[in-house]
């Protein structure tokens, strides 16, 4: 933990000319976003080994009304839509929820000015903490780095 899953419109997967992002680019983005957030006693939130950022492409989508008013205010029809979801574990401040959020929306934002500005599309960052019923982990990722940090 924690995972930040990408859900967006295939029609996103184009080049930014044609009104598309990079998608691998976001999501390095985003995980360095997440990476940078510190806590109240300046320490890094997410340990660096179990932070992932994964996005996919809905396989079948309906948004809104089809296009049609996008089209009435020539904007065009091609809606796209992107929703983001980070869970981390349980027992964060809700000051460090907060600057999580903060943080993803401002990478966002900064991402997606060109498509917000020029295309109908709607995008969604939301923040969940886990009530895990169950919660095991497997991982040869955290050794990698904990001499380079303190563990979190």
């Amino acid at each position: 933990m924690p995972h930040l899953v990408i859900l967006y419109t295939p029609n996103l997967d184009k080049p930014a000319a044609e009104g598309g992002v990079d998608m691998t680019g976001l999501c390095r983005a985003l995980c360095d976003t997440m990476l940078a957030v510190r806590d109240e006693q300046d320490r890094q939130v997410f340990p660096t080994g179990g932070t992932r950022v994964l996005a996919y492409p809905a396989a079948h989508s309906a948004v809104s009304d089809g296009g049609a008013a996008g089209i009435a205010a020539g904007l065009g029809g091609d809606y796209a839509v992107v929703y983001m979801n980070v869970r981390m574990a349980k027992g964060r401040s809700a000051l460090v929820h907060q600057r999580v959020g903060d943080a993803l929306n401002a990478c966002v934002k900064e991402r997606f000015a060109e498509q917000l500005a020029r295309r109908p599309i709607g995008i969604t960052v939301q923040v969940d903490e886990g009530h895990e019923v169950f919660d095991a982990k497997n991982s040869s990722l955290h050794p990698l780095f904990q001499n380079n940090q303190q563990k979190v």
